[in-house]
């Protein structure tokens, strides 16, 4: 069984495997780990001229089902509010955006599958 400092590891290397992805993609990367209440949003990029928010959702087996079905309505509720936070306070509410989620499967401790959803909710 996983225990806390595990998950936080394993979300951290799946964090760096999506920066080091997006950047591949020519991501310009202009955020991460943004804080507002009680949530978090991984990476905040610039896609060309749209503004990316990225969850990046990683697992190190399938055994409750791919990374990204963990992104519920209820995340995906929340993550809008913090995203809207971020548009007014750098006063960007204008900036046409969208909501990715990045998949992460690890193995042996490292990434061995990424899968980049755009728009994906």
């Amino acid at each position: 069984m996983e225990n806390h400092k595990d998950k936080v590891s394993l979300g951290r290397t799946g964090e760096e495997a999506a920066v080091r992805y997006l950047k591949s993609k020519r991501y310009t990367i202009i955020d991460r780990r943004f804080r507002f209440l009680r949530g978090e949003i991984d990476i905040i990029a610039y896609d060309r001229e749209t503004l990316v928010f990225a969850e990046v959702k990683s697992r190190s087996s399938r055994a409750f089902g791919f990374p990204e079905e963990s992104v519920t309505p209820a995340k995906q509720a929340q993550i809008r509010k913090i995203a809207r936070c971020y548009l007014a306070r750098h006063r960007l509410e204008a900036m046409p955006c969208r909501f990715d989620v990045i998949s992460v499967e690890m193995a042996d401790g490292r990434p061995s599958s990424i899968r980049h959803i755009e728009n994906a909710f």
